[in-house]
């Protein structure tokens, strides 16, 4: 097997990233309290996924979160938004049912306010 050929092969046989999307609940970023979040969030088993349309145009100390009919849940907070713009996953806490959620939430944890909720379908 060439050189050629073997690079081929790996990326035919390398599975696609679990943010590509189209594998879970969708929904549509809006922002509240101010702010500009457009794109798509995703929720596919205990993942919570930004996908490459993902723009938010930033705040302080923003995290990843869900909630349900517009309450976010603390305990549910996956970690910081470390980039503002495309794809990105995260993981739900231990013991954190995705199932039981219908949005995903920016949350500023700084000033415990809701920068951004993306309902999920």
């Amino acid at each position: 097997m060439n050189r050629r050929h073997f690079i081929a092969a790996l990326l035919c046989t390398t599975a696609a990233p679990a943010f590509a999307g189209g594998h879970g609940r969708l929904g549509t970023w809006g922002g509240i309290n101010g702010h500009t979040v457009t794109g798509t969030a995703e929720i596919a088993g205990s993942s919570v996924n930004l996908l490459a349309d993902f723009v938010f145009d930033g705040a302080p100390d923003p995290k990843v979160a869900l909630g349900k009919d517009g309450v976010f849940d603390p305990a549910t907070i996956m970690g910081p938004l470390e980039n503002y713009a495309g794809a990105s996953q995260f993981t739900a806490p231990e013991g954190i049912d995705t199932g039981d959620y219908n949005e995903v939430w920016i949350w500023c944890e700084e000033f415990s306010v809701g920068l951004a909720i993306a309902p999920i379908g």
